[in-house]
């Protein structure tokens, strides 16, 4: 492997349906289906409740940014050349939160609670991923 081309996700079993509908273009999360909650990261139980009993739903892609870092030195990597990029907490609308990218904006305008949405940047074949980016208006 090329010390310049980008590390990709692991991918196991449970976690296997939260990237094939990426590919697809569709933003999906675990749901439980005894206490209703969603889960984020992918799981075989819920962390709520403990039930195995969860189905995969799709989520509305939005929310908002709960936390950020504008990275401006990245040397040396294979991300390097992205400088400067931003790595943000994003609370979903469905209450969880994850680590994402944030994109399509300048990274020097962003603000803490500012509304996203999911867009979905195709890496290869077998990996996109879901990334955010600032709702306009």
């Amino acid at each position: 492997m090329s010390t310049n081309q980008k590390p990709g996700p692991v991918v196991n079993e449970w976690a296997r349906p939260y990237w094939d509908y990426a590919k697809q273009n569709k933003f999906c999360l675990q749901q439980c289906n005894d206490c209703g909650k969603h889960i984020f990261y992918p799981r075989i139980a819920c962390p709520h409740c403990g039930s195995s009993d969860v189905k995969w739903v799709e989520v509305s892609g939005k929310g908002r940014i709960y936390s950020y870092t504008v990275v401006e030195n990245n040397a040396p990597s294979a991300f390097q050349a992205d400088v400067p990029y931003v790595v943000a907490i994003i609370k979903l609308e469905e209450g969880v939160q994850l680590l994402s990218n944030v994109v399509e904006c300048d990274p020097y305008q962003l603000e803490f609670d500012m509304p996203v949405e999911v867009v979905f940047e195709k890496l290869d074949e077998e990996v996109t991923l879901p990334k955010f980016r600032p709702v306009k208006g």
